[in-house]
């Protein structure tokens, strides 16, 4: 304070000194002061250490006033101040003594209050220990207080003495100032302390961002430097001696330049090889080993030196940082602010500690802004990484979304050419495998079974997209497991026909059923199957199941390769797959048994492995088991009318084969065979298909079916898929064993569309599939498709004109039953269309009525129908059809096979000749005397020459020249052809009014 009285010749007078309004002052002036020796108050009154006596300004160091004979600095001596109070013996006065180096003893009025170390006059029993303290002492009844102080310094040559101010004052205020500096140290210890622990556990858990490791470091730094200065709070609480008090509190200025150098290198890439950081971090590092390892008194020779260099160090640490502010990332400023703060502190610090006489209360104004700027830069960072990863984390799952949408959408799109290019070398190997040699054959058979592979793919990763999307819901009711295993079984055997396998059902028929979605279960046993297949060449695939804790535990167990123990942690993980050494011959994608675990789970079960390497695999799942076996029965009936999709109300009858019907009345009636193991699925077919419209016997297992075969004819037969004992499957193969597809077309009820489901059906020989659940109409529909092949089969082999047989060819059969096949796999509606109008078409081409010699226009007109749907189903956009027939067109007689044979032929040769297609115009207009029939395209056209061998009577053929022919006899004229190149062809002719005689001449 400017205006306190000053101690002059060792007397302070404070008589006048209000202490109210100016409660603490420093005792700085003259104090007396006697070198070389320790006096006591009473020595120093004696007459014999007068002379002794010098006056010496405090603070200063006492060796550039009192030199010794040999020219170098005391190394004690006593102090002695006398204060002037006003007489209050109860008022207690305070003392605030600095760092005195380095062991001192503070005595008032005789009475030692404060003992720092132990001063002496002899080196040996001086012990250093020069930390700040504090003492409360009362005036007594005198007007004067007398401080002695004794000082011994022999560590620090040329730094002895008071050198810090000693502050005097009420005791309250001196205390209250004491634990206010106190305080704050602690306070900004611990925050430091905190920073340092949170961003060391922030390294731990992100061991790679070496920038958290050394900023912790830093902050641990600067809470030791804080505790190792001021109070020199650290000293208190952990005693250590005085050299290394001194060394750990210039360690740590050393440290936190040092860590706070290595943070910027690492935090910012700009400065990953930077040469200056490189060259302060070897300085720093060697004055570190330097303080440790040598003695004191060459530390402090070495202190300016090191506090030049660390000077420069932080000067260093804010430019690299305001050079990148300098480059306009301004994100980095607050960051800038808590590096010049903190180079600011310590730097402040130093000084202060080691230059300074004037002892500052701690005041870490520019310690607070650093921490603030740290957090507010940290928390910037955070919420700025937040956002980042927010945004990312929106950005990722929208292109989740668009990933699985894209693998969805090829995957549907892939299906229809895979399928396509699968049916076409399925239809080599069938038709033309007389032809082929064996290497071809067994190429194509790898095509077939490559490109399955591939189907059951993309629909592996169909559902996965729909799991995640939670796309699924189950239809849980109770489910017989041993039907769905004997099913699940037959449809896998066709992947194992290759391998020498042998397959085991250990499920008793009274185990009870379990609650689960038919269809799913289904899929989570053939995927399991399809994996122990995939892994096992030779060897056992067994299934058995057990009850446990009131779940059903379903065991698949394979004799294989088996799963070591760190693949079996990931192989339920999405896209996982084992030794790629290993499934590399198989392929996939690793989704089946993901799909099956969440699967499971949804079912309230869990899914297991136990593995052995070399020796094989068991899977286990759990499902729930379903309710008493009576709520089972009428559960298990509910469910089957469910998915027939009838009215269950309406009276059932059906015809058991024990009871075949005879009457003459129902000879005409399509015989149908129906098989399942369930008889409310028997009645509920018997009231889809009446009695007085087809013949149906049913059947409760395929053995019984079997021994039906032989008994009559039959146009139809009808199997459930999941049969128990011997599956729909099984059944149809040994039904193929007996009769071929056209001798007996099969008909199966499957509960899934799955192309497995469909493979395996017709793999094993059947005809047509039809999807539970299913309508009744549906079921007519294909029932009628079937039989109406079956018996226009029939009649075409009992006719005899070989014209009619040539007039469909063999290509059109087999495009349209492609066209149908792969109709079934994307839309079953159009398929069903098509299938019933390839029959109304078979069924009119071979209709006796064409051996007629006229038949009436609506007849042909029907079966020209029949043809374009066909055709418009196969060829979609290439081929338009136009209709124009006059209304007013009564009733007419027309040949036989007249219109279609020349439509047919627009479209061959004509449209289908050009790559975008085109038109074909059927136009009827009535007139007076006659009808006139015209076929109109725009497709490649003909020249002249062309047409007029077309209509000559030595070309051979069932089209154009035959109806030409068979025209011109009735009408006495034929056929009239106009024909372009390049632009289309219009034929036409007449129909009389009045038929002309049958002898008629042409």
């Amino acid at each position: 304070m400017p205006d306190q009285p000053q101690a002059k010749r060792g007397v302070l007078d404070l008589r006048k000194w209000d202490f109210s309004e100016s409660p603490i002052l420093t005792l700085d002036g003259e104090w007396e002061f006697y070198p070389n020796t320790l006096l006591t108050a009473e020595q120093i009154e004696s007459h014999s250490f007068t002379e002794q006596k010098e006056l010496i300004p405090v603070p200063r160091k006492w060796n550039k006033f009192i030199p010794n004979e040999t020219n170098s600095p005391s190394d004690f001596g006593t102090y002695r101040l006398r204060i002037l109070v006003n007489e209050d013996t109860k008022q207690l006065y305070g003392l605030k003594t600095p760092s005195i180096r380095t062991a001192y003893t503070v005595f008032a009025n005789g009475h030692a209050i404060i003992a720092n170390g132990h001063p002496s006059e002899k080196f040996n029993k001086h012990q250093a220990n020069y930390t700040p303290d504090f003492a409360s002492f009362t005036a007594g009844s005198n007007e004067e207080i007398e401080i002695v102080i004794h000082v011994s310094n022999y560590e620090f040559p040329n730094t002895g003495g008071i050198t810090k101010s000693i502050k005097f004052g009420t005791d309250s205020s001196i205390s209250n100032k004491n634990m206010l500096s106190i305080g704050l140290q602690v306070l900004m210890s611990v925050i430091m302390l905190i920073h340092g622990i949170y961003t060391l556990i922030l390294f731990f858990l992100r061991p790679r961002k070496k920038e958290f490791l050394f900023f912790s470091l830093a902050m641990f730094c600067a809470a030791l430097s804080i505790m190792l200065t001021d109070d020199k709070l650290l000293v208190a609480w952990l005693p250590t001696t005085f050299e290394w008090t001194f060394k750990l509190a210039r360690l740590s200025y050393a440290g936190i330049a040092l860590f706070f150098l290595l943070f910027i290198k690492h935090f910012f890439p700009l400065y990953k090889k930077n040469r200056i950081i490189h060259f302060f971090s070897i300085f720093l590092i060697t004055e570190a080993i330097f303080i440790v390892v040598t003695p004191l008194k060459y530390t402090m020779l070495a202190l300016p030196v090191f506090f030049i260099l660390s000077a420069l160090s932080y000067f260093a640490i804010s430019i690299f940082i305001l050079k990148i502010l300098l480059k306009g990332t301004q994100q980095y400023l607050l960051l800038w602010f808590a590096a010049i703060s903190t180079s600011s502190s310590v730097i402040w610090g130093i000084i202060h500690t080691s230059f300074f006489t004037y002892e500052p209360t701690f005041y870490p104004f520019d310690l607070i802004f650093a921490l603030f700027t740290f957090s507010a830069y940290w928390f910037k960072r955070f919420f700025q990484t937040t956002d980042e990863n927010e945004e990312l984390v929106k950005k990722l799952q929208n292109e989740d979304k668009r990933k699985d949408g894209f693998l969805a959408n090829t995957s549907h799109e892939l299906r229809n050419p895979l399928h396509g290019m699968i049916n076409i070398a399925e239809s080599i190997v069938t038709h033309e495998k007389n032809t082929l040699n064996e290497k071809t054959k067994n190429n194509l058979e790898l095509l077939i079974t490559i490109g399955r592979r591939l189907s059951l793919m993309l629909d592996d990763l169909i559902d996965i997209t729909r799991l995640k999307e939670q796309g699924i819901r189950l239809n849980k009711q109770p489910v017989s497991i041993q039907t769905i295993t004997s099913g699940a079984f037959d449809m896998i055997r066709f992947m194992a026909k290759n391998k020498n396998i042998k397959f085991n059902i250990e499920i008793p028929e009274s185990f009870p059923p379990v609650l689960a979605d038919k269809n799913r279960l289904i899929q989570i046993l053939y995927n399991l199957l399809h994996n122990a297949v995939k892994f096992t060449n030779d060897g056992v695939i067994s299934i058995h199941a057990s009850v446990r804790n009131g779940m059903a535990s379903i065991h698949i167990k394979d004799t294989g390769i088996g799963i070591d123990k760190e693949t079996q942690k990931r192989i339920f993980q999405p896209y996982e797959q084992g030794n790629p050494n290993v499934t590399a011959n198989e392929g996939g994608l690793g989704l089946g048994l993901s799909i099956c675990k969440e699967l499971i789970e949804m079912h309230d079960g869990m899914l297991q492995v136990n593995s052995v390497p070399g020796k094989g695999s068991e899977f286990t799942f759990t499902l729930p088991l379903a309710e008493t076996s009576e709520h089972f029965n009428e559960q298990q009936h509910k469910t089957v009318k469910e998915e027939m999709a009838v009215d269950t109300d309406s009276p059932l009858t059906y015809v058991d084969a024990t009871n075949i019907a005879t009457d003459n009345q129902l000879i005409e009636r399509p015989k149908i065979l129906a098989v399942d193991d369930d008889p409310v699925n028997l009645k509920i077919l018997s009231d889809i298909l009446p009695p007085e419209q087809y013949e149906l016997v049913t059947a409760t297992s395929g053995k019984k079916a079997l021994s039906y075969l032989n008994q009559k004819e039959w146009d139809l037969m009808i199997a459930d898929v999941m049969m128990p004992i011997m599956s729909g499957y099984e059944l149809t193969r040994k039904t193929r064993e007996l009769f071929s597809i056209t001798e007996l077309p099969i008909l199966l009820l499957t509960a899934r569309s799955q192309p497995e489901d469909i493979v395996s059906g017709f793999l094993s020989g059947a005809n047509d599939y039809v999807t539970k659940p299913l309508r009744g109409l549906e079921l007519k529909t294909r029932v009628n498709a079937l039989t109406n092949l079956k018996q226009s089969i029939n009649e075409r082999l009992r006719m005899e004109a070989a014209w009619l047989q040539a007039q469909i060819q063999p290509h059109f059969l087999f495009n349209t039953l492609n066209t149908i096949a792969s109709l079934s796999e994307i839309d079953s509606d159009r398929m069903t269309s098509l299938l019933e109008e390839f029959g109304n078409y078979l069924r009119r081409s071979f209709d006796p009525q064409n051996l007629q010699r006229v038949v009436p226009l609506e007849h042909e007109l029907e079966l020209l129908r029949s043809y374009l749907y066909i055709e418009k189903a196969r060829f979609g956009d290439r081929l338009h059809i136009e209709w124009d027939i006059d209304e007013t067109i009564k009733q007419i007689q027309i040949p036989p096979l007249s219109i279609q044979p020349l439509v047919e032929n627009a479209i061959k040769h004509g449209i289908l000749k050009r790559i975008q297609g085109g038109t074909v115009q059927i136009k009827i207009t009535h007139f007076l005397n006659d009808t006139i029939i015209t076929i109109i395209d725009n497709g490649v056209g003909m020249d002249s020459e062309k047409v007029r061998q077309l209509l000559s009577e030595k070309t051979q053929g069932i089209g154009v020249n035959n109806t030409h022919q068979r025209l011109k006899k009735l009408y006495g004229r034929g056929l009239q052809i106009h024909s372009i190149p390049n632009q289309g062809t219009t034929i036409h002719f007449k129909i009389p009014k009045m038929p002309p005689p049958l002898e008629q001449k042409s």
